[in-house]
């Protein structure tokens, strides 16, 4: 499959980014949630150039995302549980039953 250039803005500037055409919507809504990220850092005023917004941007979607696989990672631990415990309940019934 052939990758074709999808036009993003980010901080104003113009990027051309090649991609396939089935990725090219979730290219453009990371590259909208990025600018809005790095839009919010500049404005905090605490941050001076495009260079030091992409990193904290960065940063901090990659901490977000970190923090998402955690908890999915503890979301699996549960229903890991949850199916132990289900299993528990049926032999009980199973045995229930047959006596």
């Amino acid at each position: 499959m052939s990758s074709k250039g999808v036009n993003i803005t980010i901080m104003g500037r113009d990027l051309s980014v090649n991609c396939p055409p089935h990725e090219q919507e979730d290219l453009l809504e990371a590259a909208r949630y990025l600018d809005r990220n790095m839009k919010e850092i500049q404005k905090s005023g605490k941050i001076i150039g495009a260079e030091r917004c992409a990193i904290m941007a960065a940063l901090n979607i990659t901490n977000d995302l970190l923090k998402l696989q955690k908890e999915t990672a503890g979301q699996g631990k549960i229903q890991e549980r949850l199916d132990s415990l289900k299993e528990r309940i049926d032999d009980v019934l199973r045995e229930a039953e047959s006596a």
